[in-house]
């Protein structure tokens, strides 16, 4: 029988890398309109039978009102050297102007219309399959309402199924 010892999560670096330390862009919109926020916060498994991703977004951003409006967004994940830029689309909203044009990115989309900047290394093209408002009365530790949620605004989750991965190939 295998013998197993605990490591650190940091050992198990691939996805909690991607998150925490690259961060991705959640990007949702069409043809006609697309807006990327920068995030930090999430997870991938395994539910319901089906690879997923885990995204969070506010009600007050931009990209909420189009992801709310899609079937599909994508998770994009980029090269150091964007990082800036990253920074930019978290800090700035789509509402006051063209954020692409701004950090030197363009918007690609696949072959359904489903938005994503042309700049990322790695892209995931998701299907929501769940959305929900998270539930203030659902926090087993109240802290973490404290810290994060000061003014109620309580993020938005999406459990989307990844359809498709998409790798740059430079």
């Amino acid at each position: 029988m295998p013998v197993f010892k605990p490591v650190p999560t940091s050992d198990f670096s691939s996805v909690f890398d991607r998150l925490n330390k690259d961060w991705m862009l959640i990007t949702a919109g069409n043809q006609s309109v697309a807006n990327s926020m920068t995030a930090s916060w999430g997870a991938f498994g395994i539910l319901w039978n089906q690879p997923v991703a885990i995204c969070f977004v506010r009600p007050q951003r931009h990209t909420f009102t189009l992801t709310e409006s899609e079937d599909t967004l994508t998770l994009s994940f980029f090269d150091e050297e964007w990082k800036k830029a990253l920074s930019y689309m978290g800090k700035f909203s789509g509402r006051d102007g063209d954020k692409y044009a701004a950090c030197g990115m363009t918007v690609a989309h696949d072959e359904n219309g489903t938005p994503y900047p042309a700049q990322a290394r790695t892209v995931l093209i998701c299907r929501k399959l769940y959305a929900g408002r998270l539930d203030e009365h659902a926090f087993v530790d109240p802290t973490l309402i404290e810290k994060n949620y000061p003014t109620k605004d309580f993020h938005q989750m999406y459990v989307c199924k990844i359809e498709a991965v998409l790798q740059r190939g430079d």
